[in-house]
């Protein structure tokens, strides 16, 4: 699964994105590391970009860069 599949509301683990690249740089600086929860807070209204909350802050992304993260589905609450 990756973040740009990920729907309204729902939360998922950082697991893995590419390593290269001054946008994947910039997000790792940001605190975006392997093992973080990121949520989906909203997608625009055209699909593009899509907002999401990450450790007590919010971040746009475009599609493209969030295809590009691959997440691990978080366990359903007991």
């Amino acid at each position: 699964m990756n973040l740009a599949q990920l729907t309204a509301g729902s939360s998922a683990t950082l697991k893995a994105y590419p390593q290269a690249g001054p946008a994947f740089t910039r997000l790792r600086e940001m605190g975006l590391l392997p093992g973080t929860r990121v949520t989906l807070v909203r997608v625009a209204p055209l699909g593009d970009p899509i907002e999401i909350q990450v450790r007590g802050y919010r971040l746009s992304l475009r599609k493209a860069e969030a295809a590009q993260i691959e997440l691990a589905p978080e366990p359903p609450a007991a």
